[in-house]
């Protein structure tokens, strides 16, 4: 009778605890879903008309269009209240004119992010290009609504989206920076200052990047079809990383990812022409989110109007699901 009633014990026991570890799989899961749902088209739609508006003249780095989009994303953050990792108030890295291409003034970079709450020295980078090519010489302003106004304000919907779960107690538990940086559109070169000159993170601490370069936009491949996303370099460094982005976006979204362009073989070559780049060549696992190009890529008709916004935000939330992942999880991404 003994030896039963302790077996009836331990079971019980492993029931509930059991049970215990399913409803924090659960609960973690429906966090998730609860701050992607402030994640919306009507907010990227708002904040994309004026960052790809006419008063920011293309963007062009160095620029004064540039110099009012670094601007306006400070004074998102600090409306949201969310610090800077550089010092209270300070959001701008500056790239100095020297280490640009010949002929460009000063830039910067412009940085945010949120202290992990358990594992606060390791760093999750979402990244985007904040720049574009400004003024053609006929003086059409190229505004880069897709390139990369799409990728800006999604990463501010993400922000704000991880900033209402740390209000609400639910943090992430690794430090996640978001990384808006300058002068892609000439060499990559403010990822490259982060990377090379002056990470303000510790690269060896940085456990992943994920980098949005496009994601507003239909390419003709995909005309009229259901929502989808070339996602690039997900498996080059780490299968884990690849894995866990094709788990989340079956569990959340399910759209349809297309690796065409992460063939090591394909000519347009494109894990190497965005800012993921500079993080992957010190091995930190990437993934480059894209839609493709378009008759409009770098043309002054590249404008807000022609954006897809509900695509838009299913696509800003794979995103986010997957950072949520990623900076929550036990522990990074295995390097392969």
């Amino acid at each position: 009778m003994k030896n039963l009633l302790t077996l009836i014990c331990i079971s019980l026991l492993f029931t509930s605890c059991n049970g215990k570890s399913q409803n924090k799989t659960e609960t973690t899961s429906n966090s998730a879903e609860t701050y992607a749902e402030k994640i919306t088209a009507k907010n990227l739609k708002k904040n994309l008309y004026i960052y790809a508006s006419d008063e920011f003249e293309g963007r062009g780095t160095g620029e004064p269009g540039q110099k009012k989009a670094v601007e306006f994303l400070k004074d998102f953050y600090v409306a949201n209240n969310i610090p800077s990792p550089i010092a209270e108030g300070n959001y701008f890295q500056k790239v100095p004119a020297s280490f640009l291409p010949s002929g460009t003034k000063d830039s910067e970079n412009v940085l945010a992010y949120i202290k992990g709450s358990e594992k606060p020295d390791e760093i999750l980078v979402i990244s985007a290009h904040l720049d574009h090519i400004g003024v053609s010489s006929n003086g059409d302003i190229n505004n880069g609504a897709d390139d990369d106004g799409s990728g800006t304000v999604a990463i501010l919907e993400i922000a704000k989206a991880f900033k209402a779960a740390e209000l609400d107690g639910k943090g992430p538990k690794r430090s996640i920076l978001f990384l808006h940086v300058t002068a892609e559109e000439i060499g990559l070169q403010g990822s490259k200052y982060y990377t090379d000159v002056e990470p303000i993170f510790p690269l060896e601490n940085t456990v992943t990047d994920l980098n949005i370069d496009m994601i507003g936009r239909v390419d003709d491949k995909h005309e009229g079809g259901d929502n989808y996303l070339y996602l690039i370099g997900s498996d080059k460094l780490s299968q884990e990383l690849h894995d866990v982005s094709e788990a989340v976006n079956k569990k959340y979204v399910n759209l349809d990812l297309d690796y065409t362009y992460n063939d090591e073989n394909d000519p347009n070559r494109f894990y190497y022409r965005s800012d993921h780049y500079n993080f992957a060549k010190h091995n930190i696992p990437v993934i480059f989110y894209f839609n493709g190009t378009h008759d409009d890529y770098h043309k002054p008709s590249d404008t807000p109007d022609k954006i897809n916004y509900e695509f838009l935000e299913t696509r800003t939330r794979l995103v986010f699901y997957t950072a949520w992942e990623l900076a929550n999880r036990e522990n990074p991404v295995k390097l392969d």
